[in-house]
């Protein structure tokens, strides 16, 4: 039986989650998201759990002082059990949806410590420790995986463990995570979880557009669809989505409401203690992504990568977003093909 989720979900719609992304779905990114149409359920960076390991206080406060009215999912990542119950227990002292398990990270720094998507090398470690949080975890236990560390072979022993822990919700990545961010998304393997596993399934992985996010949830009969990267290029994805599904004209953001987007970011994220160059750099971090529905030839991301400080940069974004012919056309649904955004990997775990 279908275990119920802490539901915001329209009757009939496919549920929404922006997928946890570390360095970006902080408080400041949450309160964005949910200014331009929140999803249903968000989830939090991962916490890191070792032996030495506190709540860290700027992940905390996503959940505590979350003013969006969506549930929070803590997420982990971690291989020791004992530290893995200890950080669970402390969580669930703290208004949280439920505790997440961070299974399918792909950068090489994480996995090769064998926690993220490093528990899909051995299909008994990962039960190890699916069971030792499901054992730990009164309330909501789920877990976000690839699907696979190499290759897919393991995929339904994988499965075995998710129906075996009474896991409650699952969210996949249709790739493996060798893969990382390249080639296609697998999404009848995502459709084959749906139908195999006991508990609501988010398809996750290249969800571009609230049309392609729609084909996906069509395709794959998923409980919902989990959005990350395209999140940051597009924050109206969700309202998009949810309105398009409600027979509504969604939403067309214009170059305008994208520098908005812009100014949001830079006045919420501002921190005066921080150096301008870091903060430039974290904008940039953002604009990788927005660029690539603002200007088909890349220039504007060539330009924008070049700037040496902010008052270069926002010019920059003034003169492809508001000093233009184009300021009230709708910026481009889908990323233009051939732009390629240059994230740091780890940043954008999901």
């Amino acid at each position: 039986m279908i275990k119920r989720l802490p539901s915001l979900i329209h009757t009939g719609i496919p549920a929404t989650a922006l997928a946890p992304m570390q360095d970006v779905t902080t408080l400041p990114f949450m309160k964005i998201i949910s200014h331009y149409g929140a999803p249903d359920y968000f989830v939090t960076e991962y916490f890191r759990v070792h032996e030495s390991s506190i709540l860290e206080p700027h992940i905390l406060e996503s959940i505590t002082k979350n003013n969006s009215g969506r549930p929070v999912f803590a997420q982990l990542i971690g291989e020791r059990g004992s530290d893995l119950t200890r950080i669970s227990k402390e969580l669930q002292k703290h208004p949280i949806a439920g505790i997440d398990l961070n299974m399918g990270c792909p950068a090489p720094k994480v996995y090769k410590k064998n926690v993220g998507g490093g528990l899909l090398r051995s299909v008994e470690e990962a039960k190890r420790v699916i069971s030792t949080l499901r054992n730990s975890v009164e309330g909501l236990f789920t877990v976000k995986m690839r699907i696979g560390f190499e290759s897919d072979e393991e995929f339904f022993q994988f499965l075995d463990i998710i129906n075996d822990q009474k896991v409650d919700m699952l969210s996949i990545h249709g790739r493996t995570v060798k893969q990382g961010y390249r080639g296609g998304v697998d999404y009848d393997r995502i459709a084959e979880a749906v139908s195999y596993v006991k508990c609501p399934v988010f398809a996750n992985g290249n969800i571009t557009s609230y049309k392609k996010a729609n084909w996906v949830a069509k395709k794959t009969k998923a409980h919902g669809v989990m959005i990350g990267r395209n999140a940051i290029r597009n924050p109206w994805i969700f309202r998009q989505f949810q309105e398009f599904n409600l027979g509504k004209n969604p939403y067309q953001p214009n170059f305008l409401d994208a520098r908005d987007y812009v100014e949001r970011l830079h006045t919420s994220m501002l921190n005066k203690n921080v150096p301008e160059k870091n903060h430039l750099g974290m904008l940039k971090k953002f604009l990788n992504f927005i660029g690539l529905s603002i200007d088909p030839d890349g220039i504007f991301l060539k330009k924008m990568r070049r700037a040496q400080s902010l008052t270069e940069l926002f010019g920059i974004c003034d003169q492809y977003m508001v000093h233009t012919e184009h300021a009230n056309n709708p910026i481009h649904d889908e990323p233009f093909d051939g732009l390629l955004a240059r994230p740091n990997r780890e940043s954008n775990c999901s």
